[in-house]
């Protein structure tokens, strides 16, 4: 399947995904956590590793699955905003949501050429 995808939506992808564990991290660890000196909430980000590897490499499959992926973020994270009792949780709060936000976004008209493509050939070959 020879198809154009944008290495720029792949680029701002990973970034926001890279930036989304960094967040994950000071926010639970440092800056404003649920309890003094850290939470278990830090352990948030090991699903956003997973896909981590193969994100960087501009996999097709794995940006795929990762958009679902980060839409449980997306959730997770207007909830905390719209609960949250600390202003500083809700500003770390809105900052996930724009980065989960992008990432889905990017991910989604990354992989839109290349599932036409797939939907284009899958229609060729029952044609034969």
């Amino acid at each position: 399947m020879n198809v154009q995808l944008n290495p720029i939506l792949y680029r701002l992808a990973a970034l926001s995904l890279v930036g989304l564990i960094i967040l994950c991290l000071a926010w639970e660890l440092f800056i404003a956590p649920i309890r003094p000196g850290g939470s278990y909430l830090a352990l948030k980000v090991l699903p956003l590793l997973l896909p981590l590897r193969g994100v960087l490499k501009g996999n097709v499959y794995t940006l795929q699955w990762s958009s679902m992926l980060m839409l449980l973020y997306f959730m997770e994270t207007v909830t905390r905003a719209w609960s949250a009792p600390n202003p500083l949780s809700v500003k770390m709060a809105c900052i996930e949501i724009v980065l989960s936000l992008i990432f889905y976004v990017c991910a989604m008209f990354y992989l839109w050429p290349a599932k036409k493509a797939a939907k284009q050939n899958k229609k060729v070959q029952s044609l034969r």
